[in-house]
């Protein structure tokens, strides 16, 4: 007989995990006592929330699943938050709350997890795809597998089990979980898809973030190689298909580009949707006159598709990559070499003396500076949007950003624990101001944790995007300028960290060329601050 606490950790360490996140508490202390006699690294974020996003960004790039614990009551609570952000991404994400011990339910206690006080059971439901309660010690055994199984099948994404303290001490049978396989849909409807592209006169593929959940890159590509489709993606869909193929447009949406926009314009007949919900971001400045006669949508969840562009269309559901190695059976393979154009940086612009930098101009010198491969988490707000509109891609899966539920701070977190798991790969957070005031305390969990990120911060004093979205509205702002504005860079010193601040191109490409040197000799995260132009409009402002 083992303790609850002891078989649950163990079969963290059989899933392959190496880093759990959180915050401790007295009621998930036995977790984390068990985690000193397994060869675990408990990562104490900052905040609860935080430690979610971290733990979503592990499960990125271990393609397995992130592991989040939190006390009961306002540690639970927080990572609601985080709960949402893993659902929205499509990710796995295992969330354990504590709870004050099962016999005293009922009774005043702090931090009450049940319906006596904060039910974090209920709270979770709607941001989770399974919450509920361990309330014996017998209980884990399906409860965990039943959680499993809901975070990685079908459209992925977070569950949450809350564990009382007298639970986790209970003695148990040992037991042993394998990750569960992930079954593949096929939709019957795959034939309609070829006969409708081969009627198709002017097509259009437009790519939402379900593209790298499901890791579909290359077929995408040959599908748009095969049928000479031309490309477009939504905001959560950047990365997923390169800027220098012959056949992309760049985004639509906010931050999308004239190009897309022009395309649109000129009589769709046929657009073939991948992986994306045509949310506000998505179809920001899509008209009805714009609207294609037919749609196609790829997808595994049902739900929005043929609420956003009321035209006829085919639903086609499943797993996204599944369902195009089906279309691409009997398709040639093509020479992807053959609609790629040669890399042409467009040269940078440096600001007069005493001028704020572009914002547009930094993320031109970051590309310049940033290996092909650099992986970049955009955090929410205008930087992001500044991003998807002008930072290219010459591989795709190396740009992640989530363009609907938005926490800001999100990709901070994301990025911490993505370098964790995956520390050869150039990790950079691309975030504004505004989060960091939110989530910038994290930046001592990556130095403590040896997370070295690379953080490029564009500090202009404000919430941009919804500053400037208040001004276009009504002429004037309210809550959106700091009156006392982040010094990012004491910020990111004082919790023991080596930072930058750049004031033009130059100086920006230098200090990132200089930070990657250093991140590979010190293995520690560096923070560059910019300080951008305050009056720069930025590219979100065809949001209705």
């Amino acid at each position: 007989m083992q303790t609850t606490s002891a078989v649950l950790v163990a079969n963290f360490k059989h899933w392959g995990i190496h880093h759990i996140f959180g915050i401790p508490g007295k009621a998930v202390s036995p977790i984390l006592f068990e985690i000193l006699h397994h060869d675990l690294e408990f990562v104490l974020s900052k905040h609860e929330a935080a430690a979610g996003f971290e733990a979503t960004g592990y499960a990125l790039m271990n393609q397995k699943i992130g592991v989040a614990v939190g006390t009961s009551g306002p540690g639970g609570t927080n990572l609601i938050t985080a709960a949402g952000q893993a659902k929205a991404s499509n990710l796995p994400l295992l969330i354990i709350t504590g709870h004050p011990s099962m016999k005293d339910t009922g009774k005043a206690m702090g931090q009450d997890s049940s319906v006596f006080g904060a039910d974090l059971v209920d709270m979770f439901r709607s941001v989770t795809k399974f919450s509920a309660r361990v309330e014996r010690g017998d209980m884990l055994q399906p409860f965990l597998q039943h959680a499993l199984e809901k975070a990685m099948s079908g459209v992925k994404g977070p569950v949450h089990l809350s564990i009382p303290f007298d639970i986790l001490l209970e003695q148990i049978e040992p037991f042993q979980l394998d990750l569960p396989l992930s079954y593949e849909m096929i939709s019957p409807l795959t034939n309609e898809v070829i006969d409708r592209l081969n009627l198709a006169k002017r097509p259009l593929l437009f790519l939402g973030k379900g593209v790298h959940s499901s890791k579909a890159y290359d077929e995408v590509q040959h599908l748009a190689e095969h049928w000479n489709i031309p490309v477009i993606t939504t905001p959560g869909g950047k990365g997923v298909f390169p800027s220098n193929h012959m056949l992309s447009l760049g985004a639509f949406g906010l931050g999308g580009t004239d190009e897309a926009t022009a395309y649109f314009q000129e009589n769709v007949d046929l657009l073939l949707v991948i992986g994306s919900r045509l949310s506000d971001m998505s179809i920001a400045g899509l008209s009805e006159g714009m609207y294609p006669e037919h749609i196609i949508h790829l997808d595994y969840d049902p739900t929005f598709i043929g609420k956003s562009i009321p035209v006829p269309t085919t639903p086609v559901l499943g797993d996204i990559k599944g369902n195009l190695k089906v279309i691409l059976k009997d398709i040639p393979k093509t020479d992807s070499s053959a609609f790629l154009a040669p890399i042409e940086l467009i040269p940078l612009q440096d600001n007069n003396p005493g001028e704020r930098i572009s914002a547009v101009q930094v993320l031109r010198a970051m590309r310049y500076a940033l290996p092909e491969d650099a992986i970049i988490f955009g955090d929410d707000g205008s930087h992001s949007f500044y991003g998807i509109k002008y930072f290219d891609i010459y591989s795709p899966g190396t740009f992640f950003f989530d363009d609907i539920f938005g926490a800001m701070g999100n990709g901070i977190g994301y990025s911490i624990g993505a370098k964790l798991a995956a520390p050869e790969e150039t990790i950079v957070c691309l975030v504004g101001d505004g989060c960091m005031f939110m989530h910038g305390t994290e930046l001592s969990t990556a130095y403590n944790y040896n997370s070295p990120v690379l953080f490029i911060v564009l500090n202009n004093g404000r919430l941009d995007m919804v500053e400037k979205g208040m001004q276009k509205m009504i002429g004037s702002s309210i809550g959106g300028v700091y009156e006392t504005p982040l010094n990012v860079t004491k910020f990111a010193e004082s919790m023991g960290l080596e930072a930058f601040t750049c004031y033009n191109s130059t100086e920006l490409t230098d200090s990132i060329k200089e930070a990657l040197h250093k991140i590979e000799v010190t293995n520690k995260p560096i923070v560059i601050e910019v300080l951008v132009d305050e009056n720069e409009i930025p590219p979100t402002m065809g949001r209705q």
